[in-house]
C-alpha cells in the first residue's frame, strides 16, 4: 500500500509539473503577445479615420461622433459648412465636446474646383479663406483633394503648369491658417484612356508637382487603390518621409480583373479580397512614421446599401484587420 501510494504521489507530482509548465508557457506567450502589441501601438502614429460618406451613411458632425466613439473611430472627417454661421464661442465648445470623447479630426476636401475654368477657380479661392479660416479654428490641419489623370485640350505640360500655379495660391492661402494640402494621383490606366492628353498618375510624377509648387505644406494623399493601379512598389513608397504624406486612402480591388483592366469605381474594403499588397502598405507607413488619418474609400454599392450599422461595423472590421498585419 506503500509503494500505491508513493506512485500516486509521483503520478500527481508529475501533472502538477506539467500543469505548471503548461501555465508558464502560457503566460510567457501571453506576456511576448501583450509586449508586442505595445510595441506596434508605440510604433503606429496613424489613426482610423471615419470618412462616413464613402461608405454611404449620412451624418452630420454630431452623429459623425458619435458614431467614432460608438464604433472606435479615432477620428471623423471635417464638414466646415456646418459652423459657417457658428460663433467663435460655439466652435471651441465642438471642440472641447470631441476632445472629451477622444476623438480628433482627420482631413478636409479642398473647397477649391481648380479643375475647370480661370473664373471659377478664381471665385473659390476667393472664398477660402474664410473656410481656411474656421478649419483653423476646428484643429484641422489637413485638406486633401485629387487630379484627373488627363485633360482633352492641354497637353502634360500645359496641365502641369496650370496646376502647378492655381494650386501654389491655394496652398499658400492654407499655409497661412497652418494647413498642409494632400494631392493624390489617379492610377488606372481605365481613367486615363478617357483623355485625349495623359497626366500625372503616379507617385513619382505627383512628387515632381508637389515639388515644383515649391510651398513646404504639400504633399499626397496616398490611396493604396491608385498605387496598385499605377503599379507602384513598395521600394517607391520607401522614398516618402511623413511630411511627405498628408492622408491615407485605404482600399483593396476585386479579384479575377487584371490590373490594367481595373476600373476606378468599384473596388473593396481593404484586406477583403488581398489583391493588393496592404500588408506591405501599412508597414511602409509605420516605417516612414506617417502619423495622419488612415480611412476607406471602397466604392463598394453593397456596403453603400447596407443600415448604416452594418457598413459602419464592417468598414471598422476592415480597418482592424489591416491594423492586424502590422509586423516589427
Amino acid at each position: 500500500m506503500t509503494q500505491d501510494r508513493s506512485r500516486e504521489s509521483r503520478a500527481i507530482s508529475r501533472r502538477a509539473f506539467c500543469r505548471s509548465a503548461i501555465a508558464a508557457v502560457a503566460s510567457i506567450t501571453l506576456a511576448k503577445q501583450s509586449a508586442k502589441a505595445s510595441e506596434v501601438k508605440n510604433r503606429v502614429k496613424f489613426y482610423k479615420n471615419l470618412g462616413h460618406g464613402h461608405i454611404g451613411v449620412r451624418a452630420n458632425q454630431q452623429q459623425a461622433l458619435e458614431y467614432a466613439v460608438k464604433y472606435g473611430f479615432d477620428s471623423i472627417a471635417p464638414d466646415p459648412g456646418e459652423f459657417g454661421n457658428k460663433s467663435v464661442a460655439e466652435i471651441s465648445g465642438w471642440v472641447a465636446t470631441m476632445k472629451e470623447k477622444g476623438v480628433r479630426y482627420g482631413a478636409a476636401g479642398l473647397p477649391v474646383e481648380f479643375r475647370r475654368d480661370q473664373q471659377r477657380f478664381q471665385q473659390d479661392l476667393a472664398a477660402l479663406g474664410k473656410q481656411a479660416g474656421i478649419l483653423k479654428q476646428l484643429g484641422v490641419a489637413r485638406v486633401a483633394t485629387w487630379l484627373p489623370p488627363g485633360h482633352n485640350t492641354l497637353t502634360y505640360l500645359q496641365n502641369f503648369e496650370q496646376h502647378k500655379n492655381r494650386l501654389r495660391e491655394v496652398a499658400k492661402m492654407l499655409s497661412d491658417n497652418d494647413i498642409r494640402l494632400g494631392l493624390e494621383f489617379v492610377g488606372p490606366r481605365t481613367s486615363r484612356a478617357r483623355y485625349r492628353y495623359p497626366f500625372i498618375c503616379t507617385q513619382l510624377d505627383m512628387m515632381e508637382l508637389v515639388n515644383a509648387i515649391g510651398t513646404k505644406n504639400v504633399g499626397l494623399l496616398l490611396d493604396s487603390w491608385h498605387w496598385y493601379t499605377s503599379q507602384g512598389t513598395v521600394e517607391e513608397l520607401l522614398r516618402l518621409s511623413n511630411s511627405d504624406v498628408i492622408h491615407v486612402h485605404v482600399n483593396d480591388a476585386p479579384s479575377g480583373i487584371p490590373v490594367e483592366q481595373q476600373i476606378d469605381n468599384r473596388r473593396s474594403l481593404p484586406v477583403t479580397t488581398g489583391v493588393i499588397d496592404l500588408k506591405g502598405f501599412i508597414n511602409t507607413l509605420v516605417k516612414i512614421g506617417y502619423d495622419g488619418p488612415v480611412e476607406c474609400e471602397p466604392f463598394d454599392q453593397e456596403l453603400n446599401q447596407m443600415e448604416d450599422d452594418a457598413a459602419l461595423q464592417k468598414t471598422v472590421d476592415a480597418l482592424n484587420n489591416l491594423w492586424n498585419l502590422i509586423t516589427l
